[in-house]
């Protein structure tokens, strides 16, 4: 095999390229064999690829002006399942690990597609190269339900993919390859500058694309068929409520089935002079074909998931009046590059192209398309769509001649779907492009603390901010707490559209215990709120009072993502969680905590059930108080978790006035902190065991605390006991170690 060179972060840093839509999670394949246990995964080997016979064929098919999508791979009929490939593994936790690792001699990269995906609840699926990128995890709502599913490229010549199966779910689990995709052309760039667009093309991050910031976010590559690239764009419709429609080019889907494309997002350079990566893990996987012609060569589509929110994607607006164009915009992904952006200044015409009724583009101004740009949308200069490309014979070289299929003649299909709502639409804005005359957003509630302990009043405020085209004068504020008071604190002033003021509430006392505070603005200007999604805000609150200021230190191993921890009252009510932290930290974790009077169990879980100590670093942890008396301790030896027991009081282990013995903590492992009243001075202190028998004995001279060192006592019931003149006290101790 070729390897190929990356710079030297990516082969030291865990890279997570989740796409198609992934979940996240690390596989158990990326972590040491050691820890793991887990045997090597078994290759299989797919035939050499005649790369210059390939590239001989598509330059070929190029000069026949034979159209498709841009070919980048070739595709090998495989038939890799669970059953036949691959080996398993189990766990110490149960969890069934399946893992194959697939080869393709000197590939630029590989993709692959299963033709069975069935992956139950709480299965995920991971693939990785040797480079340590990651795609997933994958689950069930990766491919929206669909019982196929495409993967995208990850770069080099092996990957490894690995099923994790609960124990759960044993068996439930069904994945079958039936494709795997040997890139004959360095698409993702490792051994030149990206892809193989001319140079005349223009990133989306020049400054000719700022005027075009929205529809730039509407457009993504498109793998299609494992081993060819188009282009396309998400679609507004009358309803403007996120429904994926997607628009490409008819000639992209012959002989394709789309349940198996996958379209990736945002692929742009991040710098405009030169070609440099961008992100690659912006993905969704497959859809379904909707509506498709060669009389104006359109496909539209219905992805089978929405994109999510972080991917900021925009839906593009289009017309379908047929009126001509003054001026119009391509933006496209040019032989499988990234992101480019094309501007013609003058007016397209009509023409039959193809036997396909087009918009012709006699010869573009600023940039070009190439083959890959097939399917992608020409706007018009109001911003909307006008149609999608059919082919040309455009390039860098030779900047004439490109036909797009007219959206006004593919109407009559796409109106089904899209809606009727006049001949144009606006673009939308899932993140917020709607305007409403009233609108008031409470953007949050300011100074208030998660916990608080010994007091049980806050002042807080709020953040508001006039969303709505009017200038907002005033706007009622009502809050409430769960099981306390409630009241009005309206606002009033002046606020211009998208200006924000802090408002205090009033001095607020909570009950013990948790709480919520709940805060609703309504009315803008004594009108209905127009979009009032955004208008109530919560803030969850622990008082403790008494409460005594508690401290959790866990020392880390140095795989601190297998480690979480959850406190519990001794009833089961849990009032703190923590964790999972980074790997290779192994430092200490320090949580302070407000903890009412009563006894609670603190369980440390490590995920691979072997401890936070000794094999991969010296992890343990305790409990302290303001003070730093321990109150519960563990050397962090354990396997899939440890519990340990302690108490509180309003005073922790502050003097006390009475005759008391304060231990602490109780029960006690190796060490234990005892506080005596001054009553005993000068006297002594004995520890007896169950039969009675003094164990300990020392003289209590000229101080009120002691720290003794249990190791070596025997686990079990155990009494202490002061005595000075006049006075005896006891107090009982149990040593468990």
């Amino acid at each position: 095999m070729t390897g190929r060179l990356l710079p030297l972060v990516a082969l030291l840093t865990t890279i997570s390229v989740h796409g198609q839509i992934a979940f996240g999670g690390q596989p158990y394949g990326m972590r040491p064999t050691e820890k793991t246990g887990l045997p090597p995964a078994p290759r299989v080997i797919m035939p050499t690829v005649d790369a210059a016979a390939l590239m001989a064929e598509d330059a070929e098919r190029a000069a026949q002006g034979i159209k498709g999508p841009y070919r980048f791979g070739f595709n090998h009929a495989t038939d890799l399942s669970l059953d036949n490939s691959g080996i398993w593994h189990t766990m110490p936790n149960g969890d069934r690990v399946w893992r194959l690792a697939i080869v393709c001699p000197n590939a630029f990269s590989i993709n692959f597609e299963f033709n069975e995906y069935m992956v139950p609840e709480g299965a995920r699926v991971f693939v990785y190269n040797a480079w340590n990128e990651v795609l997933g995890g994958f689950t069930a709502a990766s491919n929206g339900g669909r019982p196929t599913m495409g993967v995208g490229q990850l770069a080099g010549d092996r990957i490894t993919v690995e099923y994790v199966e609960p124990a759960s779910v044993e068996g439930q689990g069904h994945l079958r390859i039936g494709q795997v995709t040997h890139a004959y052309r360095d698409v993702l760039g490792l051994a030149k500058g990206l892809g193989d667009s001319g140079s005349c093309n223009n990133n989306v991050i020049c400054p000719v694309g700022d005027e075009w910031r929205d529809e730039i976010r509407s457009v993504a590559i498109i793998i299609v068929g494992g081993s060819g690239y188009c282009t396309g764009t998400l679609l507004n419709n009358c309803a403007e409520d996120g429904t994926p429609y997607f628009l490409t080019a008819n000639h992209c889907t012959e002989g394709a089935n789309v349940n198996n494309w996958v379209f990736r997002f945002n692929w742009e350079s991040p710098v405009c002079e030169a070609n440099q990566n961008g992100p690659t893990n912006q993905t969704v996987s497959g859809a379904s074909l909707l509506e498709n012609s060669g009389g104006s060569d359109v496909a539209l589509l219905q992805l089978n998931s929405t994109p999510p929110s972080d991917y900021n994607v925009y839906y593009a607006g289009w017309d379908n009046s047929g009126a001509a164009p003054t001026s119009e915009v391509c933006i496209h992904h040019p032989s499988g590059d990234i992101k480019k952006i094309s501007f013609n200044n003058d007016a397209a015409g009509e023409a039959d192209w193809g036997s396909a009724a087009t918009w012709h583009i006699p010869a573009w101004d600023d940039g070009t398309t190439e083959p890959g740009s097939s399917g992608s949308g020409l706007w018009n200069q109001d911003h909307r769509i006008i149609g999608q490309l059919f082919g040309g014979q455009a390039s860098c070289s030779n900047n004439v001649n490109d036909y797009f299929g007219r959206f006004d003649v593919s109407w009559p299909l796409l109106e089904s779907h899209l809606g009727s709502c006049g001949t144009t639409l606006d673009g939308w804005d899932p993140a917020g492009s709607t305007t409403y005359q009233y609108d008031a957003l409470l953007q949050s509630i300011n100074n208030v603390p998660p916990s608080l302990c010994n007091e049980n009043t806050i002042d807080p405020t709020i953040t508001i901010k006039n969303n709505g085209t009017e200038t907002l004068t005033s706007l009622s504020i009502a809050w409430s707490v769960t099981g306390g008071g409630s009241g009005n604190a309206d606002w009033s002033g002046s606020l211009a559209t998208g200006a924000t003021a802090i408002h205090p509430l009033p001095s607020i006392t909570l009950p013990n215990g948790a709480s919520t505070l709940t805060v609703t603005a309504s009315l803008p200007n004594g009108q209905a709120d127009e979009n009032p999604s955004g208008n109530t805000r919560t803030k969850d609150i622990m008082v403790a009072s008494p409460g005594v200021e508690t401290i959790l230190n866990i020392t880390l191993d140095n795989y601190g993502s297998e480690t979480t921890w959850q406190l519990a009252t001794n009833t089961g009510t849990v009032v703190a969680t923590g964790g999972p932290y980074a790997d290779f930290s192994p430092g200490t974790e320090s949580t302070t905590l407000c903890l009412a009077v009563g006894c609670y169990d603190l369980t440390v879980s490590d995920e691979y059930e072997d401890g936070i100590c000794c094999e991969y670093g010296n992890g343990h942890f305790e409990v302290v108080d303001a003070d730093g008396v321990v109150l519960a301790s563990n050397n962090g030896q354990f396997l899939a978790s440890a519990t340990e027991e302690f108490c509180v009081d309003a005073t922790g282990l502050a003097p006390l006035g009475d005759d008391v013995i304060r231990v602490a903590p109780n029960p006690a492992d190796e060490r234990l902190s005892i506080l005596l009243p001054a009553s005993l001075t000068g006297g002594t202190l004995a520890l007896y065991d169950a039969m009675g028998r003094i164990v300990l004995n020392r003289r209590i001279i000229g101080t009120d605390r002691l720290d003794l060192d249990l190791s070596g006592h025997a686990e079990g019931v155990y009494l202490l006991e002061g005595i000075a003149p006049g006075i005896r006290i006891q107090q009982r101790l149990v040593i468990a170690h």
